[in-house]
């Protein structure tokens, strides 16, 4: 049996099986180098003897410390070494250099619906809002019911999605971490796939008023806004009628937005990971990088995410910043975070999963170093904090936990319209307001997963494809199904994830 390791740089000390099965005690590698025990697939081999206290490099950078004497072909995983301080924010210069000239590319464009506001949607979406978890259960009904009885007299409009959250009333509503969620919900409102017809369903005694939630440019609260606790209402059967004859109104509308040729620069791709393998960092998430820099080179918008997963590669972002007031915006934002984390009594090292491990990432440094490939190379524009809409087209860091569901929640708040999330261990995780494109980094989980996989990236471990090659295949995919002409998994099957709001504020 061949046998096949992946070093990433000449710097590298330790290597990665890329066999499927793992290899064997005995297996050799490399220059001689003989495995002296089992080492599962995506898990490291030492390329050398390593004596306590010495440093393990991979992707070129300190990802950890020998804690132990570590024989040569020996695997090496978290149970062995030691966690690296993080880069101290104070100690990372920013030097302002000539960044490299963005090469245009032109002629590339996707069908979608373009908003009177300028933004552009890949799907065509009644969205139902909130404003206070207490209404849940009725627009869970509401939607259900509109999708059976008025959605199919509507055939233009995709779907319709409420958006149900936690919040809302017992809550310190004026606390300064409380405009966290509340522009959270503000903003996912004004979502290109939206069109500007959104509903809210209040109870009518929350903290949170539902005016609140209303573009500032929005004519009347009365077309959009409906109360449960409204004294014309006698009863369920009449709040349910209530609510249907508003959502026609909305349909009639939503129902005459028509596809058009959108030029590639309308494109807002949110970029994020969850099930993260160790060939993320090899495959799907360089493939997607690629595929960001080609979106940027078009004039359209990409962001990264996930503060856990920048905060240890955060050395190798801020010389990416436009110029000093984004790479101190960067700084900030990880500060930030740090000290939320220390509120709870935790640090970054809790970011790594079971899972992420069980696919060999010993520890957040090596996750974060492979995660932080996704953003390409393109210079960062602006730095936008949780819950905040982008202002800048080009890459933005869009501040967000890592955690899969808040993460998307806040991606969509920003503006995206499109959503491409790579995976090495597989997630079913989907969105109904937004495609999910999901991208596998390893083929042995796209091919056990045929039908939630939408894209593999697995061919790059094994030389086959090259990143370059991959990039491009996934940019066109990108374009089809932000034209409708190819769909997600995810929406095939009808598996969406509800929305999470990140809310660092009290509760009352």
């Amino acid at each position: 049996m061949q046998t096949i390791v992946i070093k990433t740089t000449p710097e590298d000390n330790v290597a990665i099986v890329a066999n499927p099965s793992g290899l064997d005690r005995g297996a050799v590698v490399l220059n001689g180098i003989v495995l002296q025990e089992p080492i599962p697939m995506g898990h490291k081999v030492a390329l050398k003897a390593f004596q306590e206290g010495d440093e393990v490099i991979r992707y070129g950078q300190v990802i950890g410390f020998a804690n132990q004497l570590i024989r040569e072909g020996s695997w090496i995983n978290e149970r062995i070494i030691s966690l690296p301080q993080p880069p101290n924010l104070e100690d990372i210069p920013y030097v302002q250099r000539s960044l490299p000239e963005i090469e245009p590319l032109e002629g590339y464009t996707f069908q979608g619906y373009k908003n009177q506001d300028g933004s552009a949607g890949t799907k065509n979406v009644l969205g139902i809002t909130t404003s206070v978890q207490c209404v849940a259960g009725i627009t869970d009904f509401i939607c259900q019911k509109i999708k059976r009885e008025l959605l199919p007299l509507y055939p233009n409009v995709d779907d319709v999605v409420a958006f149900n959250h936690s919040y809302g009333c017992g809550i310190a509503i004026d606390a300064p971490a409380a405009i966290v969620p509340i522009r959270t919900i503000q903003h996912i409102a004004q979502n290109p796939n939206f069109g500007g017809e959104i509903m809210i369903i209040g109870l009518g005694c929350e903290k949170l008023r539902p005016e609140r939630l209303l573009p500032a440019d929005q004519n009347s609260a009365d077309s959009s806004i409906l109360y449960l606790q409204d004294e014309a209402f006698e009863g369920f059967g009449d709040m349910v009628d209530g609510i249907m004859q508003l959502a026609e109104k909305h349909l009639q509308k939503l129902n005459q937005r028509k596809r058009t040729t959108c030029p590639a620069s309308d494109l807002v791709v949110g970029m994020q990971c969850g099930g993260s393998d160790a060939f993320s960092g090899l495959t799907g998430n360089p493939v997607s990088g690629f595929a960001a820099d080609l979106i940027v080179r078009t004039g359209g918008t990409v962001f990264f995410s996930e503060v856990t997963e920048v905060r240890d590669a955060i050395h190798l972002l801020v010389p990416r910043a436009v110029d000093a007031n984004v790479a101190q915006a960067l700084k900030d934002e990880m500060a930030w975070y740090d000290a939320y984390l220390q509120q709870g009594r935790a640090d970054r090292s809790a970011n790594t999963t079971p899972g992420n491990k069980g696919g060999g990432l010993s520890n957040i440094v090596e996750k974060a170093l492979g995660s932080v490939v996704k953003s390409g190379t393109s210079p960062i524009v602006d730095v936008i904090s949780p819950g905040e809409k982008i202002r800048k087209k080009g890459l933005n860091f869009v501040a967000t936990p890592a955690s899969d569901f808040v993460c998307g929640t806040l991606q969509l708040a920003a503006g995206m319209n499109m959503h491409v999330f790579i995976t090495g261990r597989g997630t079913p995780y989907g969105l109904a307001m937004v495609p999910v494109l999901k991208v596998s980094s390893n083929s042995k989980l796209a091919n056990r997963w045929h039908d939630l996989i939408d894209f593999d990236a697995g061919p790059v471990a094994f030389g086959t494809k090259t990143i370059e090659e991959m990039g491009w295949e996934l940019f066109h995919l990108i374009l089809d199904v932000a034209s409708g002409t190819k769909k997600v998994a995810t929406d095939k099957l009808g598996i969406h994830n509800d929305l999470v709001l990140f809310n660092p504020g009290p509760l009352t």
